[in-house]
């Protein structure tokens, strides 16, 4: 991967403090007036939580998540006011099933633009977390007419590729991302139950501790959902996949771009927002203190509100 230009870069913007993990993650669409759809697309059928409404976003959970992990951000922004809500499971991920074939960002992109059409919903604000981020950043440069905004949550971008395409340096610059993926490599096919049985002894805490500013803090709910939406096939794919990634086509993305993680994120490193600011100069950028990979779940009024959601409500 080339290295960015180096540069005069503006800092980030330090986020106040905003309480911690307030919202349960919750699998109630009709809180929401979300409608469940299922749409056939190449990769097979997708899960789709839609709302008809004016400027639509789309929102692309991440590994070890589904369409509810946004249920506390719905919940802070007031349900984004009366706009359009395009929520997808990609393929593999909550409920939709997996792919018959190895599975690419570039067919992820494919999947969002088919889901978009069926919906017939033209141009987004997509909002990604984690892995999301990553494929929504890929969207605004494959289908740059369906991405009005683009906002990234806990990305794991820059530091993600270096790590997957060089894992033993990763073991100093990206930790917890190389061990995870080794050990998943090592425990295959198992490794999804040994998580539901370190859940059922009370240990799970401990293991999801470095995710997490405060594991201990979080209503039960949103580590009920971090075992049941993990898949480890699924991870070990898409890090292989974000290996042969060329992050410099990012400098095509046209739109607006804000990125905003945690200072204690494990999975992504505050350099990634240097990295984005210089492939993408007009970026907006934040890093939240008491904060780990999930900003949208610890803190996500301030996401919101960085992010303009809330905002945006009628």
């Amino acid at each position: 991967m080339r290295r960015a230009r180096p540069g005069r870069l503006r800092p980030d913007t330090a986020l106040g403090t905003t309480p911690y993990a307030p919202w349960p993650v919750r699998d109630a669409p009709a809180a929401w007036g979300l409608a469940r759809s299922v749409v056939p697309t190449g990769s097979g059928p997708v899960v789709v939580h839609h709302r008809p409404g004016p400027d639509p976003v789309l929102l692309l959970h991440g590994v070890a998540g589904s369409w509810t992990t946004w249920t506390p951000l719905l919940a802070a922004a007031g349900g984004i006011g009366d706009r359009g809500l395009v929520l997808v499971d990609l393929p593999g991920w909550g409920s939709s099933p997996e792919p018959s074939t190895p599975f690419t960002v570039d067919d992820g992109v494919r999947v969002l633009v088919e889901v978009l059409d069926a919906l017939a919903v033209g141009s987004v604000d997509v909002v990604g977390h984690s892995m999301g981020a990553f494929v929504g950043l890929h969207l605004a440069v494959v289908a740059p007419d369906r991405v009005r905004s683009l906002g990234l949550v806990s990305g794991t971008t820059t530091a993600t590729v270096r790590a997957a395409r060089h894992p033993w340096r990763a073991l100093v610059s990206l930790p917890a991302f190389t061990l995870l993926r080794a050990g998943l490599l090592v425990t295959g096919r198992s490794a999804r139950r040994i998580l539901r049985a370190t859940a059922r002894t009370g240990l799970l805490p401990v293991l999801a501790a470095p995710v997490f500013a405060h594991v201990r803090r979080l209503d039960p709910s949103v580590l009920d959902a971090f075992v049941e939406e993990f898949r480890p096939g699924r991870f070990t794919a898409a890090a292989r996949d974000a290996a042969h990634h060329d992050v410099e086509r990012w400098s095509a993305v046209a739109c607006p771009v804000a990125a905003v993680l945690g200072r204690g994120d494990v999975f992504a490193r505050v350099t990634d927002l240097d990295d984005l600011r210089r492939l993408v100069p007009g970026a907006r950028t934040a890093v939240l203190e008491d904060c780990g990979h999930f900003a949208h779940v610890e803190h996500p009024e301030a996401v919101a509100a960085f992010l303009g959601l809330v905002a945006a409500q009628g």
